[in-house]
């Protein structure tokens, strides 16, 4: 699920995201920290992920790296990503409508 025009993907399935993600996709993945709603931007494309911190405002040196496994092979990849909170934080979509 994703907002129209945004940079990034939202996926239901976790491994579903994580292949965008390995893709070079950016790949947004809500979660709750400390009870907070979080999210991290993650992608095996360092310069997309640089590109949307730069537009949404966020210092480069916040950019973290984390090699992840890609659930196709098993192998670790490069990847980075963005922690994302606050107002950094993407608003939620839009829930579908209600079909009784």
């Amino acid at each position: 699920m994703t907002t129209p025009h945004a940079p990034y993907r939202e996926f239901v399935s976790r491994r579903a995201g994580m292949i965008h993600a390995m893709d070079g996709g950016l790949w947004l993945h809500r979660h709750r920290w400390h009870g907070r709603p979080m999210a991290h931007l993650v992608s095996t494309d360092k310069t997309r992920l640089l590109a949307y911190g730069e537009s949404a405002g966020i210092p480069a040196n916040r950019l973290q790296y984390k090699p992840l496994k890609d659930p196709r092979t098993g192998m670790r990849v490069d990847a980075w990503h963005w922690d994302l909170g606050g107002p950094f934080l993407p608003p939620p979509p839009p829930l579908p409508p209600f079909i009784p």
